[in-house]
């Protein structure tokens, strides 16, 4: 009986379990030794026989999880770690220079928000900056569009207006859908107002003003005829409602450039499709109730 004890005991001290740092992961803790105390006391006791068991249980239990991660070359073990938590040692030159990219846009965006505050240098010109880019949003274009049309009596002046019309809604739903999947939020994440709600324009990337504004002197510079300093001056409000949503913390710089591009592309578009006359006049009649198949 005393070979059998000192031969276990020397099994437990071999055993790589039986380590610290291992002991309170696979059993519970053991009552500390209390000073004093002779080791073969009347204290409680595991037995050593449920002891050795428990420890060999735990033996079988490890290495039958190490046959079975050996196979994979540790690739599941590897794949059980969340992947923000892994390190990129080696970082290709496109991530590189995207972050690099992405730093200096958001760096610049926060230093040119000298109108966003109510107090500080760029106060003085937070109204007219709130001003401009009023000017460039979607539900000021669309009322007074809707306006002209029911004003119009020319086929002409509707055939561009109807056009117009559906170029804006357009440029509303496009920029809004793009919205909603990048979902970007500004440099300084104000939260959107009422009209920005209502023309579904809650995020950053891309810039709806800086779209439409381009995409509306676009179409005006191309159907109505103006005098060089009008074209000029339309050229720079364009650039100007881009330039004051950056003034104002709403959009980066890089917001602004896609919006930019935006617009063009959905000027080009609307070209491509542009409806006669006789299309606008039977949308007409459709919206005005007056479509005559249905009398």
């Amino acid at each position: 009986m005393p070979s059998s004890q000192a031969r276990s005991r020397a099994r437990d001290r071999n055993n790589v379990l039986n380590r610290p740092e291992f002991l309170s992961l696979n059993q519970s803790p053991r009552r500390e030794h209390v000073a004093g105390e002779p080791r073969g006391g009347g204290g409680p006791r595991r037995p050593v026989r449920q002891q050795s068991q428990q420890d060999e249980a735990a033996a079988s239990r490890s290495r039958d999880s190490s046959e079975g991660a050996g196979g994979d070359g540790g690739v599941k073990e590897a794949s059980r770690w969340p992947e923000q938590d892994c390190i990129q040692l080696n970082p290709t030159f496109r991530g590189i220079a995207y972050s690099s990219l992405l730093a200096i846009d958001i760096s610049l965006s926060k230093r040119l928000c000298v109108c966003a505050a109510t107090r500080g240098a760029g106060a003085p010109l937070r109204s007219m900056v709130t001003l401009l880019a009023l000017s460039g949003h979607a539900v000021p274009w669309i009322c007074g569009t809707l306006i002209c049309l029911w004003r119009s009596n020319t086929m002409a002046g509707q055939e561009v207006l109807v056009n117009l019309l559906l170029a804006l809604i357009l440029d509303v739903m496009t920029v809004a859908g793009m919205q909603k999947l990048v979902k970007r939020r500004g440099p300084w994440d104000f939260p959107p107002g009422f009209l920005d709600i209502v023309a579904m324009d809650t995020y950053s990337f891309p810039a709806a003003h800086a779209s439409r504004a381009v995409m509306v002197s676009k179409f005006l510079l191309n159907h109505l005829v103006l005098a060089v300093p009008l074209r000029i001056l339309l050229y720079l409000w364009a650039f100007l409602v881009g330039v004051s949503r950056v003034l104002l913390g709403k959009h980066h710089l890089s917001d602004v450039g896609c919006g930019f591009a935006l617009g063009f592309l959905h000027f080009n578009l609307v070209e491509s499709v542009w409806l006669d006359s006789a299309t606008c006049q039977t949308l007409i009649s459709i919206g005005s109730l007056r479509w005559t198949p249905l009398l």
